[in-house]
């Protein structure tokens, strides 16, 4: 089965490189990425590449520098003929579409109109095309892998029925779905009102909370503690089955305590849903340290005066 990226070719904001190099890009069916200080990561080990960005990085954080390092693994190890991708502009602006149809090679001096040394072929979409979102609908890290109901859900949003062959995993309740797209961003927006000032977003270097990228796919939102300094999972259902949110949230807490936690942190997580639901109360009586909090939304319409 394929899978599902999105990928920033340059830093969006202006003044910048950003349409000159994707220009190229696009008219060449490739997407590139940076780090070029590095050298050809393409042939390094697994245990040799974040060694390496340790080593030219050395001012930067190492959750960054991890972080560095699993995308570039995952731009030349784990993308592969087929996969597809969303090319990005920002957080809030769809480029492109398009599949994969040659694997990352390391090919400086490609592009002259960049010091981007690896390339990615990508058969790009006719449509769509500079799709813009109302709201953030991207993580901010250059490459992140997403779930084939959110690809789907992004092109349907664009106007776009994604074609993929094979079994679709579709949501229990699609409009349940919908809706907590958006109850995500309203949540991180009122982030301090809602939780009390009990909770605050997880903030790093070139990283913040909300789509919080990982090497397994991204947590909607990643917050910590502040009594206990806790990290906190914090998970949407989105209409998906409980079986599913729930080993996928234990994938992530995982995750969090073997890659942040430092000093004996403690991970937690936090489960939001629209109504019960017997398979996850099941689910948590096995767990002590995931929470469940349910949700309302009151919509009224009034004459006019």
């Amino acid at each position: 089965m394929p899978c599902y990226w999105v990928i920033a070719p340059v830093e969006s904001k202006p003044p910048g490189p950003f349409e000159k190099i994707w220009q190229y890009d696009l008219a060449n069916n490739l997407i590139s990425i940076g780090w070029s200080k590095l050298g050809d990561v393409s042939k390094m080990s697994r245990e040799e590449l974040p060694k390496t960005i340790a080593s030219v990085y050395s001012g930067k954080p190492p959750q960054t520098n991890a972080l560095i390092a699993n995308m570039l693994w995952a731009f030349y190890h784990e993308i592969v003929p087929g996969d597809f991708v969303i090319a990005r502009r920002g957080r809030k602006t769809l480029a492109a579409v398009g599949k994969v149809i040659q694997p990352a090679t390391y090919a400086p001096g490609k592009n002259p109109a960049t010091s981007h040394p690896n390339f990615l072929g990508v058969a790009w979409q006719e449509q769509p095309r500079d799709k813009v979102f109302p709201t953030v609908v991207f993580p901010m890290h250059t490459l992140s892998k997403v779930s084939e109901v959110e690809y789907r859900n992004l092109l349907e949003e664009s106007g776009v029925q994604a074609v993929i062959p094979g079994p679709t995993e579709a949501p229990e309740d699609p409009n349940e779905f919908v809706l907590e797209k958006y109850l995500e961003d309203f949540i991180v927006s009122n982030f301090d009102a809602i939780f009390k000032e009990k909770l605050k977003i997880y903030e790093a270097e070139e990283a913040d909370g909300q789509q919080y990228t990982t090497d397994i796919g991204p947590i909607d939102i990643l917050a910590v503690e502040t009594q206990s300094n806790s990290f906190v999972v914090i998970e949407l259902k989105k209409g998906r089955p409980s079986d599913q949110v729930i080993g996928q949230i234990l994938r992530y807490m995982g995750w969090v305590k073997s890659k942040l936690c430092k000093d004996g942190q403690g991970v937690k997580g936090l489960v939001i849903c629209h109504d019960s639901d017997p398979k996850l109360t099941y689910a948590l009586k096995m767990t002590n340290n995931i929470d469940v909090r349910f949700y309302s939304v009151s919509f009224k319409l009034r004459e006019a005066p």
